[in-house]
């Protein structure tokens, strides 16, 4: 039996005016989706434990099977682990975000917070970018790192864990209350929109209608993460597929195989094809048991508030991911359980991350069912079926 979990990122939402006072899982145009939940359990999970934030770091943890209450230590340690960085016991890992601040005269305190992401910079702008904040912020105490896009890494020796506003969460609000209460972290960042607000890729970026990548911010510290082997804990062996530092970071510290599919962005235009690919053929030609195919592309246009490219992101993975993978599993005639999910909700209305459960549809091919549910949030309350606590929804997967 070959298993897959195919999960988009920030897929939920809920129901919108414009849409008809549909969500735009189910405005979207989803035939695959549409035909496998007559043949599928669908149903709610719950994968932002009781007292916990809804983020992308707790919610896919969950999804993998690891009770964040456990596991979790902080988001930015997990993404250290992709990009290679050798935590010690005493550093705490920082998310460092480039993003875009209003560009006017207005004291840094008094700036609004446009785009958490910069217009989906790309990763050889954004680290050219942190490149020139490294080269003059960087000392013994704090060291930068590049990842991917607009998402970046930052080490304090000897720091501490101390509560961060993600930027996405405070999308066109004035930052000044938002700022870290530490001076040093705070005064970096400062520091960062002088050197970056009128950097020669800012300026092209302006003179394209672009946003500006004109600041760093600080978010999501943690501490060295511990995370058992996945293959120990569920005797699979296990791939992880994804543009996300994040998900790359949870596969390294489980163990798992990362698959780097070129192309692949975590944006609204990622490889959706090679990354189904990729999923079917180290399924059936490299001999592993279960993949994880992790598109991010939903959320952002949720951060966005886009419900056009939201839509149109939910019917990219419906055609160009959840599709092929399904025809092409079956076709070879492996029997295969396929799950699919988003972590969280990324409501347009709010721009951020909320706690609702999330709609699963888990298809067998050994046991077609006989249904007559759509996959989407209002179908999914109404089969009655609820999985309270969401890192047991891999065990309902291996069952």
């Amino acid at each position: 039996m070959k298993y897959v979990i195919v999960l988009g990122d920030g897929m939920a939402d809920r129901p919108i005016e414009a849409l008809g006072n549909k969500t735009p899982l189910e405005y979207a145009d989803t035939p695959a989706m549409d035909k496998l939940s007559k043949l599928s359990e669908v149903g709610l999970v719950h994968t932002i434990p009781e007292g916990m934030k809804p983020g992308s770091d707790t919610a896919n943890l969950s999804v993998i099977g690891y009770d964040p209450k456990k596991y979790y230590t902080g988001r930015s340690p997990l993404e250290a682990l992709s990009i290679g960085v050798d935590m010690k016991d005493t550093d705490v890992a920082i998310r460092c975000n480039i993003v875009t601040l209003s560009y006017d005269d207005k004291p840094y305190e008094e700036k609004t917070i446009i785009d958490h992401s910069s217009g989906e910079i790309s990763t050889e702008d954004a680290a050219v970018l942190l490149e020139a904040v490294k080269k003059e912020l960087e000392d013994d105490m704090f060291k930068y790192y590049a990842g991917t896009s607009y998402r970046h890494l930052t080490i304090w020796d000897k720091g501490q864990v101390t509560e961060l506003t993600p930027p996405h969460d405070v999308l066109g609000r004035v930052i000044g209350e938002y700022l870290p209460a530490q001076p040093e972290l705070r005064e970096m960042m400062k520091k960062s929109y002088d050197i970056l607000a009128n950097h020669p890729i800012n300026k092209a970026r302006m003179e394209k209608g672009l946003n500006p990548a004109n600041s760093i911010w600080f978010w999501g510290a943690g501490t060295k993460p511990c995370v058992t082997s996945f293959e120990e804990k569920n005797h699979k062996k296990g791939a992880m597929i994804s543009a996300v530092d994040l998900l790359k970071g949870i596969a390294v510290g489980a163990k798992m195989k990362v698959i780097e599919v070129e192309g692949a962005d975590g944006t609204l235009h990622t490889n959706y094809e090679g990354k189904a690919q990729a999923a079917v053929d180290v399924l059936l030609k490299e001999g592993y048991d279960f993949v994880y195919v992790h598109v991010e592309a939903p959320d952002e246009m949720g951060h966005q508030g886009s419900v056009e490219r939201k839509v149109q992101a939910i019917q990219y993975l419906d055609e160009r991911v959840i599709k092929p993978v399904y025809e092409q599993l079956k076709s070879s005639g492996e029997p295969f359980r396929m799950l699919v999910l988003p972590d969280h909700p990324t409501p347009i209305c709010v721009r951020t991350h909320t706690s609702e459960p999330v709609p699963y549809m888990l298809y067998d091919s050994t046991n077609e069912l006989d249904k007559t549910y759509d996959y989407n949030e209002k179908d999914a309350k109404d089969s009655g079926i609820y999985i309270a606590e969401g890192h047991t929804i891999i065990n309902h997967l291996f069952k």
